[in-house]
């Protein structure tokens, strides 16, 4: 699926099952939330912290997308194609950072 898809997909289903997008400063609260499971998730199972019982049953892949679903979501409010956005990012990653990591000894 396209990124530009994935926007189309979730506008579609919050205009038909959500009502309408919370506003933006609800969502960002909600992408912090989000991201803040992820990060649970993996201090625990791929970090040092010891993983809970009530820690075990959680999903990395639901996670991930429960971030995606909100980011899209602050996207699609805010007039943001994320398709774009993540093309001029690379290339100003690209431009910016071409040898950089290349010659950075501490990634050898």
């Amino acid at each position: 699926m396209k990124i530009s898809e994935a926007q189309q997909l979730i506008d579609d289903w919050i205009k038909k099952f959500g009502v309408r997008y919370f506003n933006e400063l609800t969502n960002t609260a909600m992408l912090m939330e989000e991201v803040g499971e992820v990060a649970r998730i993996m201090a625990r199972r791929y970090g040092e912290q010891s993983e809970k019982e009530s820690d075990k049953q959680k999903s990395l892949e639901d996670e991930l997308a429960d971030v995606m679903f909100v980011l899209i979501c602050i996207a699609n409010q805010t007039g943001v194609n994320l398709e774009d956005a993540l093309k001029k990012n690379l290339d100003k990653k690209t431009s910016r950072d071409s040898d950089r990591h290349l010659k950075n000894d501490k990634l050898k």
